[in-house]
């Protein structure tokens, strides 16, 4: 008898330590109609979705240049981290969504000339669907933005653009935009616009620079995002985010700013996904 329970045991083993094990899918695709094409996502479904009906909270996770959706499932390890995160308790049981911003044009903004608008696909079209699509929970409370480099840039101006919309906003290793007219010009130069007039630096300024947004949003707006701001110390990147940081704390608009030892590099951003998570967790929860 005791022979037949131990294998019983052995034998429900391996589908124990599955069931405790999230699923990522990196080819899912949405049609964009802003866009003209189809567009590939990410998306991380956590370890009890299969055998729950509940809904859950979201995070949007976004890559940085040369990287596309599976950038974090790839270099990321999103799987482990998260599964080992929600294992601990010290995330919730949450679904993350990581876009693709490098197929077309690459970056998570529109265009001056409105003729690539992948930040309306983003909000028109790609959060509509998954939100309807998968048992996510609608609410700001439930919903946060997080990315690294050009993901972190994105992840500034998603937040600012949008703050009805996010409960936590976690910039890593951010490209946080312009900080003047002249670096506004070498973006553009950067984003195949040569010869931009010094209107167009200032319109380019007043939307995607972080530095500008913060100093000339209304304070308390700004104030309905939980930042967690995370830059190395030896990061190419580091001045814009201290500067983002000064301005925040002039306007004394509440946020976490850590410079941890580290550089521009998958083992920075490894090390900064867990803190991220619990983080964002902190509003999920139910106090």
């Amino acid at each position: 008898m005791m022979k037949q329970i131990v294998l019983l045991l052995a034998l429900l083993l391996p589908i124990s330590l599955l069931a405790q094990t999230g699923k990522v899918y990196d080819n899912k695709v949405v049609h964009s109609e802003i866009l003209n094409m189809d567009r590939n996502f990410a998306i991380y479904l956590p370890p009890d979705y299969e055998t729950s009906e509940r809904s859950y909270p979201v995070l949007y996770l976004l890559h940085g240049a040369g990287d596309d959706h599976t950038g974090w499932v790839q270099f990321g390890e999103v799987l482990h981290i998260t599964d080992n995160a929600i294992k601990e308790g010290t995330a919730t049981p949450m679904i993350i969504v990581m876009p693709d911003a490098n197929t077309g044009k690459r970056g998570y903004f529109n265009d001056l000339k409105g003729e690539w608008r992948y930040e309306d696909f983003f909000f028109e079209e790609l959060m509509p669907f998954v939100e309807k699509n998968y048992r996510i929970k609608g609410e700001k409370r439930y919903r946060a933005v997080a990315g690294l480099s050009m993901g972190g840039g994105g992840t500034f101006m998603y937040a600012l653009h949008h703050p009805e919309l996010f409960s936590s906003a976690c910039p890593l290793s951010a490209s946080t935009g312009p900080i003047n007219i002249s670096d506004a010009k070498r973006y553009l130069e950067w984003q195949g616009v040569p010869d931009a007039s010094e209107k167009d630096a200032i319109t380019y300024m007043e939307k995607y620079s972080a530095l500008s947004l913060i100093e000339n949003m209304n304070a308390e707006d700004i104030k309905k995002i939980r930042w967690f701001i995370d830059c190395g110390d030896d990061d190419f990147l580091y001045e814009g985010n201290s500067l983002v940081h000064i301005a925040m704390r002039k306007k004394e608009i509440p946020h976490e700013f850590r410079i941890r030892d580290g550089a521009h590099n998958w083992t920075y951003w490894r090390e900064a996904l867990p803190v991220v998570l619990s983080f964002i967790s902190d509003a999920f929860h139910q106090h």
